[in-house]
């Protein structure tokens, strides 16, 4: 078989030390005989995949570092050989457990980018949603990673707690550019099915607060350097995430792992959530050919969150028509009150047509 070349590869490591009360990925409690078992059957998954070399590698989760140091290094000393000369490595980690074997084992097998969730830097709030970390401890985490030199370091923040006033959004906003990272994901919190929070019945922000609170981010962000490339995603110094870039390019890519999703030969499947059955080598549950109705969707869904949308010219290469051929005159209306923006080279989506993507998808596509 021959080998296969792809933008990127990503792994999923299901296990947590403990279940986030908001969380809605894949997910197991930490069992260190399951894992070992489950990190045999990954190893397997990716071996079919016939792998030659990507430009990215992201392992996330769950929590990654959760796993036992062998384990960890097992898998990382598995996907190291297919990552491209330049390429992006990254990990996913948790305050927790990411400890100093963990980082040398990290440094070791060439990761290149760190990503960590600190989520809030109120230790009241963290303790009500599920983490057993404090904003003390992210402080020292960060700092002990920095000393290994990675080329990017992310940490993640999410806003819309229940009770969360403004001014506690501008604390956790100071604090966490104190971190002093190159890299800051920030996310509204969503209450999805089968979560803690879900059967709790837990309310979330209204539109208007939540409008208020992202442009206070978008606000203090700009104000400190960093560029918003994605709708959630800000970067100084052009570290951008390359891995997620992929998706948010409509590239293809590979996923391996429990529940993990990839896109590949014009596919897009996902694999169980079921860890018997991925044990038992029942890998892929669902798979969805993309014809190219499919294909205009999925596009518009990815590339639109950026920045700077896409190109006109990419657009046409991809699918021999132009964008305003395709979409006028349902996106005129749009166009004339400065929601999406449209020139001679690109089409992208103003601060405000942004803060309105969904709707402005739901009526155009």
């Amino acid at each position: 078989m021959k080998k296969r070349n792809s933008p990127s590869l990503y792994i999923h490591i299901p296990f947590c030390a403990h279940i986030c009360k908001y969380c809605d990925f894949t997910k197991l409690f930490y069992n260190e005989s399951f894992a070992t078992n489950y990190v045999e059957a990954l190893l397997k998954e990716i071996d079919s995949y016939n792998i030659n070399k990507v430009e990215t590698i992201y392992i996330g989760g769950g929590t990654p570092t959760a796993l036992n140091d062998a384990d960890f290094e097992q898998v990382l000393q598995k996907v190291k050989p297919f990552l491209a000369s330049g390429g992006e490595f990254t990990v996913e980690a948790n305050v927790e457990n990411l400890s100093k074997a963990k980082l040398e084992i990290m440094a070791r097998y060439g990761v290149t980018r760190l990503s960590i969730g600190v989520q809030s830097t109120s230790n009241k709030t963290l303790k009500e949603i599920g983490r057993s970390h404090t904003y003390e401890d992210a402080i020292k985490v960060v700092n002990e990673a920095k000393k290994y030199h990675f080329d990017s370091i992310n940490v993640d923040l999410i806003y819309g707690f229940k009770g969360q006033s403004l001014q506690d959004l501008e604390n956790d906003l100071a604090n966490i550019l104190k971190l002093d990272t190159d890299h800051i994901s920030i996310y509204s919190l969503i209450v999805s099915p089968g979560t803690v929070f879900y059967n709790e019945k837990y309310q979330t922000q209204n539109e208007d607060d939540s409008r208020l609170f992202y442009e206070t981010i978008l606000k203090a962000l700009r104000a400190n350097g960093y560029e918003r490339y994605e709708i959630s995603n800000f970067a100084r110094n052009e570290k951008y995430s390359r891995h997620n870039l992929t998706y948010w390019h409509d590239q293809e890519y590979i996923g391996c792992g429990l529940g993990a999703s990839g896109y590949a030969d014009g596919v897009r499947y996902e694999n169980t959530r079921n860890l018997d059955a991925y044990l038992n080598g029942n890998i892929v549950a669902s798979k969805e050919r993309i014809d190219l109705d499919k294909d205009f969707t999925y596009y518009l869904l990815t590339n639109m969150r950026l920045e700077k949308g896409f190109k006109r010219a990419d657009f046409k290469s991809k699918f021999g028509i132009d964008f305003l051929e395709k979409y006028s005159p349902k996106v005129d209306r749009f166009i004339e009150s400065g929601d999406v923006i449209i020139d001679e080279v690109s089409v992208r989506l103003s601060d405000n047509g942004l803060l309105i993507m969904d709707y402005i998808l739901r009526e155009i596509i």
